[in-house]
């Protein structure tokens, strides 16, 4: 499933979100760069990418997320 297909099955599910536009939150973050965001809506989570731009959340970005928590926290604990 590509972003297009994501983004049309989310844009249909809520019409409130297509209209008014999506209620972001920060539900976690991944790094001092990195975080992960959630409509409070429609459900849609978001991560930031290489360039700091929002996209969406797909499984191996949340992979990839995880990774990112790994070596960070083991990096912060070693100073």
């Amino acid at each position: 499933m590509n972003t297009i297909e994501i983004k049309e099955k989310f844009l249909k599910k809520n019409i409130l979100c297509s209209l008014f536009g999506h209620k972001i939150i920060t539900t976690r973050n991944v790094t001092n760069h990195f975080k992960e965001f959630k409509c409070t809506v429609c459900h849609l989570e978001l991560t930031n990418d290489e360039n700091g731009q929002k996209t969406f959340l797909t499984p191996e970005l949340k992979e990839i997320n995880e990774t990112l928590i790994g070596f960070y926290k083991k990096r912060v604990h070693a100073v």
